[in-house]
């Protein structure tokens, strides 16, 4: 990695120093992930994206804290120090503001960083990096730079890690024109939009989900293939169904699913859509499946005021308000600092019951209150 910057911006230069001063002093255990499972987890399936990328791609490279030595907090960089060595696997100061900067300006120069933040909480240690350097380039300089870098990390509420550790980001880097947003589910999503997100000439957000990682998902052999990869801005139909939609992302995905297997047992078809792209956001999926049901619900971790959900809500007032048949119901975290409470910390994320009783309310199967005193 430090052999091609120094090709393309000579052997002098800070970013060239500065990635040498980064250079982790030890190999890592060997890789374990075989491409011949049947099911593969999420962990796996984000290793395999970024191992054949490397592999494909010598300006692709990894930083981050405990990327390499450690083999990455989450072990999503397991074994890539040992298959690509320090240049291009770099282990970095706990300094996400110097790291980030580092990776923006690696872009800069034609090369593919992959900036691993331990959580996008931290992110907002970098966050003028991310935004007014990464995300405004191409524009200001009439599209003469391109930025070509990765943000990557667990997002969003995990369990028991406080205020400070427990937000979703989604809404807030989708505010932003020049970042792309992912944010994958399954293992499929995870391997084809950061096969995608590395590959893309533009700065992309890829926000993963720490409770995820562990989770194992089928994968076809197309999945498994190295030249497999998801359009960005495409979500995915998960369940068709024809009396409500359900919209959701990440981890949610999973709990809609839930959801709607409840609620076929009580007669209604709910479809569920996983989103995979904040921004571009795929409204004509989302419009379309509307126009459909008829009806929809929105579901996300993340704080309610200005949130994704509220943006597809008007997205579907925009172009289909004539066929809802029913208000839009809106499934978010509670509108307050994460507590630390177990208790507590459960009442201020949906759950799995409160998709079911907004989806029966949108097609007026809801007991009614005065029926219940």
């Amino acid at each position: 990695m430090l052999g091609v910057a120094r090709r393309r911006l000579g052997s002098g230069c800070v970013l060239g120093q500065l990635m040498q001063a980064l250079r982790p002093a030890a190999a890592a255990a060997a890789r374990t992930y075989s491409a011949a499972a049947k099911e593969m987890t999420v962990r796996e399936a984000l290793n395999s994206a970024l191992d054949e990328e490397m592999s494909a791609d010598p300006s692709v490279f990894l930083m981050g804290e405990e990327v390499g030595e450690y083999q990455g907090a989450y072990k999503i960089s397991k074994g890539l120090l040992d298959k690509y060595g320090p240049d291009r696997v770099l282990d970095t100061p706990i300094t996400e503001a110097g790291f980030t900067g580092i990776g923006v300006g690696a872009a800069y120069q034609g090369l593919r960083p992959v900036v691993e933040f331990m959580t996008f909480n931290f992110s907002m240690q970098a966050i003028d990096h991310i935004i007014n350097s990464a995300a405004k380039s191409n524009y200001m300089s009439a599209g003469q730079i391109n930025v070509p870098i990765v943000f990557r990390g667990p997002n969003g509420a995990a369990a028991g890690v406080g205020a400070q550790h427990s937000q979703c980001y989604a809404a807030w880097y989708a505010h932003v024109p020049g970042l792309k947003v992912l944010t994958p589910y399954s293992a499929e999503d995870a391997r084809g939009l950061l096969k995608a997100a590395i590959r893309d000439p533009d700065p992309v957000v890829f926000l993963e989900n720490e409770l995820l990682y562990g989770e194992s998902f089928p994968v076809s052999a197309e999945v498994l293939d190295s030249s497999f990869c998801l359009p960005i801005g495409k979500a995915k139909i998960e369940r068709e169904g024809k009396d409500v939609t359900l919209t959701a992302f990440s981890k949610m995905v999973g709990y809609a699913l839930q959801a709607a297997e409840i609620l076929s047992k009580e007669g209604i078809s709910a479809e569920v859509i996983n989103l995979r792209s904040i921004r571009p956001l795929d409204r004509a999926t989302i419009n379309a499946s509307v126009r459909k049901t008829n009806r929809l619900v929105t579901l996300e971790e993340g704080f309610p005021q200005h949130g994704v959900g509220a943006e597809i809500c008007m997205s579907v007032v925009e172009d289909s308000f004539e066929y809802l048949d029913a208000p839009v119901e809106r499934i978010a975290g509670a509108d307050v600092p994460m507590p630390y409470a177990a208790n507590l910390e459960r009442m201020a994320v949906p759950q799995v019951e409160d998709i079911v009783r907004a989806a029966k309310r949108a097609c007026y199967r809801a007991v009614p209150m005065a029926a219940t005193a």
